[in-house]
């Protein structure tokens, strides 16, 4: 709160309105801002409004995601409250929830980048619904995006990119190097292709995504049933690969140009289960 400005225009303003006299709606703001900066999310703009009505105010201020807004609000009268009745508050729960509630409601890295650099252009953004789909610009000048996909995507591109042995099959045909692979249907179908894809493999629903219902470095027959299972409560056919051990990359083409690359590395811990990693370094 140091760092607030306020009408006073310096750096300690809202703390020289307090010193002075303030509306309660006004510390609700300026509480409502400092939490979510405590919780990681930047805000700083915010304004109070007298009404007709003593003790009622209009108050707006900054906010990243909508929901975590919400909370922050109510959150904060409810801080303003404890100050008043003179009772301990934990701020850690509103903080720690606050980051959750940011976490289910954020978009994606890829709809996030997009949007970003929308702002970057001047061009303004409109979330539709609390998932991916997102429009750019307005009137006649308007597009939609969902994630990765724009208004000008052809259906039949989404159909074949959905369907990972189809596209598969036209990823070989350009002689682009695949993992070999086989669709099942059943354990007999499974044990014919793991006659022939061996291990180890990977064992995934034929239309999922996000990871959903995939197992990998799958070694045993016994480990490969159970993943059957569960590859099958996303999708009816199922595939199973050769497991392919090496650098995971997700490519960025725009207009038939490659444009950008992410590394994608999977979540991991660094050490013995015991020790920090620092203490695992050799002495010097």
């Amino acid at each position: 709160m140091q760092s607030h400005r306020c009408s006073e225009d310096h750096e300690g303003g809202f703390w020289m309105r307090v010193k002075r006299g303030t509306w309660m709606g006004h510390v609700i703001e300026h509480i409502a801002l400092e939490i979510q900066t405590l919780a990681g999310m930047e805000t700083g703009f915010g304004r109070t409004r007298s009404t007709r009505d003593e003790g009622v105010y209009n108050v707006v201020f900054s906010y990243i995601e909508e929901p975590v807004g919400m909370f922050a609000a109510k959150a904060a009268v409810r801080i303003a409250q404890a100050l008043i009745d003179g009772t301990p508050y934990d701020l850690a729960d509103d903080i720690q929830k606050m980051r959750e509630i940011r976490e289910e409601s954020r978009l994606g890295p890829s709809t996030g980048s997009i949007v970003q650099e929308a702002v970057s252009r001047g061009i303004p953004y409109l979330r539709l619904n609390g998932q991916s789909l997102v429009q750019l610009g307005h009137g006649v000048h308007q597009k939609r995006i969902r994630a990765t996909i724009t208004s000008k995507t052809s259906n039949i591109g989404v159909e074949i990119a959905c369907d990972k042995e189809e596209t598969k099959q036209l990823l070989e045909s350009y002689e682009i190097t695949v993992p070999k692979g086989r669709v099942v249907r059943s354990e007999e179908g499974l044990k014919d292709a793991l006659d022939v894809v061996g291990y180890p493999c990977v064992i995934k629903p034929i239309g999922g995504n996000h990871g959903r219902g995939a197992t990998i470095g799958i070694k045993t027959w016994e480990e490969a049933v159970p993943a059957l299972a569960k590859a099958k409560e996303i999708s009816r056919s199922v595939i199973v690969e050769r497991y392919i051990t090496g650098l995971d990359h997700r490519l960025l083409v725009i207009n038939h140009r490659f444009v950008a690359a992410a590394k994608r590395t999977p979540a991991c811990v660094v050490g013995d289960g015991t020790r920090t990693p620092s203490r695992n370094l050799p002495k010097k």
